[in-house]
C-alpha cells in the first residue's frame, strides 16, 4: 500500500485522480468490512467506471462503526467535538499520511510554514482529547520554528500583545481560531492587522448566539480592519482539508474532491452551481474510508472551487465551519 500513498500526493490532473480513486476503491472493496458491503448493496454488481459513480458512505457510520481496513493497526483516534449524541471516531492507522496531507496543503495555499508565526486560539478543542485540528496546528507550530508560535488558551490579553509585536516587525502570521474566541478577541482587542491572517475554524460551542457566516466575517473584518477572513473546511473523519481565503470560496488539494448530491436522491450527484449535500473524496483516507457523504450543504463551481452553505436541518451542530445559513 505504500505505493498508493506516494501516488496520492503526486496526483496532478483529473485523469490521474480518477485512476487512483478507482484503485483505492478496489482496495476498499477488498479490505474494508464496513464500506464494502454498503457499497455492494448500492452497486448491485456494476463496477463504477468513474470516480463520480463510487458510492459514498454516510458520515454517521463513523459514530457507530470501527471504520478501518483489515490488517491495519491504529496509531491515533481522532474524536469529533459533537455536542449531542455519540462522538465520531476516526481510526488513523498511519499518522504520517495525515501529516503529509496537511503539510503539503499548507504549502500549496500559503507557502513555507517556516515563513510564518503560527498562533492558535482554540480553547474548546484544547480542553478535550483527540482533536485532529489540535494535532495539525501543534505540528505546524513546531514546524514554523518561530519563538512566538504557540497556543493561547484563554489569555486574550497576552495574545493581543503578541499580535501587536508581530505586526510591528512585519512578521507574517496565521491565527487559527475557534469562532466564539475570535469574536471575543475582536470585541475586546480590535486592532489593524496588516500581516496577520485570521483563520476561522468554526464553532460557537454554545458560547454565543449562532450567527450567519457572513455576519461573523463582517464583525471580524471590521474589528481587525482586514478585507478577508480565511477559513478551513475539515472534519474529524477526513485527513485533508480545503481552505478559503475569503468570501466562502474554498479550494481543495489535488487529492481531495467535493461533489454535490441531490438532496432528494442521495445516491445521485448533480452538477455545478446547484445546492445539495456535500460528498467528499479524500484519497488520504485510504485506510479508513475515502468516500464520505457529509451532513453539509454546499455547491461547486466551474473553476473547481466550492462553498459551504450550512447543514441538513437534522444534523448535529458541531465545529469546523458548519454554521447554518
Amino acid at each position: 500500500m505504500h505505493k498508493l500513498v506516494e501516488e496520492i500526493f503526486n496526483v496532478d490532473n483529473e485523469h490521474e485522480f480518477n485512476e487512483l480513486a478507482l484503485s483505492i476503491f478496489d482496495y476498499q472493496m477488498e479490505n474494508n468490512p464496513v464500506y464494502a458491503p454498503y457499497a455492494s448493496l448500492i452497486l448491485k454488481g456494476v463496477a463504477p467506471e468513474n470516480y463520480t459513480k463510487i458510492p459514498f458512505l454516510p458520515i454517521e457510520f463513523f459514530k457507530h462503526e470501527q471504520i478501518i481496513c483489515q490488517g491495519q493497526g491504529v496509531e491515533e483516534i481522532f474524536l469529533s467535538s459533537g455536542t449531542t449524541g455519540e462522538q465520531s471516531k476516526h481510526l488513523v492507522s498511519d499518522t504520517s499520511v495525515y501529516e503529509t496531507s496537511y503539510t503539503n496543503t499548507f504549502k500549496q495555499f500559503y507557502g513555507n510554514v517556516e515563513d510564518y508565526c503560527i498562533l492558535a486560539l482554540l480553547p474548546s478543542y484544547q480542553e478535550r482529547e483527540g482533536s485532529s485540528l489540535i494535532y495539525m496546528v501543534d505540528d505546524l507550530i513546531s514546524k514554523s520554528k518561530h519563538p512566538k508560535s504557540g497556543f493561547y488558551l484563554n489569555n486574550l490579553t497576552e495574545l493581543s500583545e503578541t499580535i501587536k509585536e508581530l505586526e510591528r516587525i512585519g512578521q507574517k502570521t496565521i491565527l487559527f481560531g475557534v469562532t466564539y474566541a475570535l469574536l471575543d478577541l475582536a470585541s475586546e482587542f480590535p486592532q489593524h492587522l496588516k500581516h496577520t491572517i485570521i483563520m476561522e475554524t468554526g464553532g460557537m460551542k454554545g458560547k454565543r448566539k449562532e450567527l450567519l457566516k457572513e455576519e461573523i466575517h463582517q464583525l471580524l473584518e471590521e474589528a481587525f480592519l482586514t478585507t478577508n477572513i480565511h477559513s478551513e473546511y475539515g472534519m474529524t473523519e477526513l485527513l485533508s482539508q480545503g481552505y478559503s481565503k475569503g468570501k466562502n470560496i474554498f479550494k481543495s488539494p489535488p487529492w481531495m474532491k467535493i461533489l454535490i448530491r441531490d438532496v432528494n436522491d442521495p445516491l445521485s450527484t448533480i452538477g455545478n452551481n446547484k445546492t445539495g449535500g456535500i460528498n467528499v473524496i479524500d484519497l488520504a483516507n485510504l485506510y479508513s474510508c475515502p468516500f464520505i457523504a457529509t451532513q453539509d450543504l454546499g455547491r461547486t463551481f466551474d473553476d473547481n472551487t466550492f462553498s459551504v452553505l450550512g447543514r441538513f436541518s437534522n444534523a448535529d451542530i458541531r465545529g469546523c465551519n458548519l454554521l447554518v445559513q
